[in-house]
């Protein structure tokens, strides 16, 4: 991998909502008013998906191209694929064209089959560049994830953009291209491409995203998350029945009416009556009443949060950004706010939430709660006094002491945006690759090393990391070579831990003795 640093790599996933250039803001409001340089095309990109041929800059004349520069272990870049959506659904006829670049972070980012099962968990339709070794990023000057670059229908850049928060810009120069082109009659015609997705045949599960496994209601709660669903099983894998309509949406109601998008972490309730879901498309919080068979949303407005001062009241006020993960201890849900890098409460008696450890800043500071920073949490865990935290972007695995005065440390991990491996080791020597799932068993703190394809083990008192299970290679191997392919929540119960082997669509069961392991869903 190339591990040269973009430029301002502390704010690699995170880059301030808004910013550009000043020389590009300029031409952003007049796109087609002065004269600009020509695109430099796609020269070293390493392979295409979403479509049969490799795209050139001659095939994209006469079109109105949005080209997005992003990478998938990036939460910014899944920020701004509902605003790509948009703009494709609006101008879906006209000669309009949004173009991928995938330039990996990560090493496990660079392979084509890995960014393929991106692409089909994020149901992406437009053509993407592969450019594992960024030299497609080079040549367009890209400093950071995710840069959208617009391009005219003559083929000259008319603005780059870094960040979020685009979408009525890029509308209104669009708009306004199309109709210059269009009155100087260099407009083509609109142009379709076939997508991964017309070859993907869908399972069971659709990339499930984490597992809570019940021990006193012998349960299973899964997040089916690309079928928009949680679905319940015995111990055993026996499907019972499903919450959730399985069409993407933000709607209360029963369980076969109620919607959801994507969903990730569940959390359920001491008396096993209500299982609480970060519905993480939905930037909300959903209840579940196991008993009414009704869902209702306790925090969260469906729109993200992209405001400066931190949320401090009624939780169904407040905006989110991308829950990826819940704790409850007593009657005290946290929340891995993987979006703004924070870890938030929601005080469940009150109905209201506030930001419990971090600043916003995407790195991984040791510090008190309120001083110290995340980068992208997306797995909690906790012993009642200790948050255990998968700080993903950071490739780390943090503490958080739970009590007003608690302080923030790095269990294991290197603390460092790019300081990933596969390494065992004591502490701070130990390596992971982007890890997104924890789960405490005993004296045993067991990792989902997501990008290392591994399950890992830690002693939390000591910080010292063992590899425990995993071939490192995404085949799906045998119950006596297991082998996992982007696993991404855990969950233990008695001598069984749980994985969603989430790129493999399935659910393990695995002796913790033994380390044999069981397909329950899934094939």
């Amino acid at each position: 991998m190339n591990r040269k640093r973009p430029f301002l790599s502390v704010l690699a996933c995170a880059v301030a909502i808004g910013v550009f250039t000043k020389v590009n803001a300029a031409r952003a409001a007049e796109p087609a008013d002065t004269e600009h340089a020509s695109a430099p095309g796609f020269k070293g990109a390493n392979g295409w998906l979403n479509t049969e041929k490799p795209i050139s800059l001659d095939d994209l004349k006469g079109q109105v191209v949005v080209l997005d520069f992003w990478t998938y272990c990036c939460i910014n870049c899944i920020h701004i694929m509902p605003d790509l959506k948009f703009l494709e659904d609006k101008y879906k006829d006209q000669p309009f064209v949004v173009i991928g670049v995938h330039s990996g972070k990560f090493d496990e980012e660079k392979d084509a089959d890995h960014i393929r099962q991106a692409v089909l968990r994020h149901n992406l339709t437009h053509p993407i560049a592969i450019d594992s070794e960024m030299n497609v990023w080079n040549a367009f000057g890209v400093h950071s994830w995710p840069s959208l670059v617009l391009i005219a229908p003559d083929g000259s850049v008319v603005v780059t953009l870094s960040g979020e928060g685009h979408r009525e810009q890029l509308d209104r120069a669009v708009t306004k291209l199309l109709d210059i082109y269009r009155k100087k009659g260099q407009l083509g015609k609109h142009l379709e491409f076939r997508t991964e997705r017309a070859s993907f045949k869908s399972g069971e599960l659709e990339f499930p995203g984490k597992v809570l496994a019940d021990a006193a209601g012998q349960r299973l709660f899964i997040s089916d998350t690309n079928h928009h669903r949680i679905v319940v099983a015995g111990l055993d894998g026996k499907i019972s029945f499903a919450i959730g309509s399985t069409k993407p949406g933000l709607s209360d109601g029963d369980f076969a009416q109620a919607q959801f998008h994507q969903p990730q972490g569940l959390a359920l309730s001491s008396d096993g009556k209500t299982l609480y879901v970060a519905d993480t498309e939905n930037h909300a919080i959903r209840a579940v009443n196991l008993q009414k068979k009704a869902v209702t949303t306790i925090a969260g407005t469906g729109a993200q949060f992209k405001g400066i001062m931190p949320p401090d009241g009624p939780a169904k006020a407040a905006a989110l950004s991308s829950p990826w993960d819940l704790a409850l201890v007593s009657r005290t849900l946290y929340i891995a706010m993987a979006g703004t890098h924070q870890i938030w409460t929601i005080d469940l008696d009150a109905a209201t939430i506030t930001v419990f450890a971090g600043t916003r800043r995407e790195a991984a500071i040791d510090a008190p709660n309120r001083a110290a920073s995340f980068a992208q949490p997306s797995g909690l865990d906790t012993d009642g006094k200790v948050l255990y935290v998968a700080d993903s972007e950071a490739s780390s695995i943090r503490a958080v002491e739970l009590g007003e005065k608690g302080a923030t440390a790095t269990l294991a991990g290197s603390g460092d945006l790019f300081g990933f491996g596969a390494t065992d080791g004591e502490g701070a020597a130990a390596r992971f690759q982007h890890p997104l799932g924890v789960a405490l068993a005993g004296d045993t703190l067991f990792v989902a090393d997501t990008f290392n394809n591994l399950i890992r083990t830690i002693d939390p008192k000591t910080g010292s990391t063992r590899t425990w299970l995993g071939t490192g290679k995404s085949d799906p191997g045998t119950p006596e070579i297991i082998g996992l392919y982007e696993p991404g929540g855990l969950s233990a119960v008695g001598d069984t831990l749980y994985i969603a082997d989430t790129n493999h669509h399935r659910i393990l069961g695995v002796d913790m003795k033994t380390k044999k392991a069981t397909v329950l869903i899934g094939t």
